[in-house]
């Protein structure tokens, strides 16, 4: 009797991981949605243009003035946000005045 108990085999191991499944998840889950909140906030500002979003705003901006070139990314970007606007051109936040 003494044997059985301290057999390895005796003991279903899968029953014990669906347990302790969702008390090792919801702590890891609730911080990385707070670290995923801390990283995408971003102080607002005033100045239209391309939202940051992680990122990709950025990489969206440089490829719009590669693709497109320089005067009709100007253009397109006067367009839709105005005569002000701040865009990325290789990850430095660039400011393009125009009327």
């Amino acid at each position: 009797m003494v044997l059985e108990t301290l057999n390895p085999l005796h003991y279903n191991i899968t029953s014990l991981v669906p347990d302790a499944m969702p008390v090792a998840t919801v702590p890891i889950l609730i911080l990385m949605c707070f670290l995923f909140l801390i990283w995408n906030h971003e102080e607002t500002s005033s100045i239209p243009g391309p939202g940051y979003c992680m990122g990709i705003g950025p990489l969206i901006s440089h490829g719009r003035f590669l693709w497109m070139g320089v005067g009709n990314a100007c253009n397109y970007y006067n367009r839709t946000y105005g005569e002000f606007v701040r865009v990325w051109i290789s990850g430095e936040e660039t400011f393009i005045i125009s009327k």
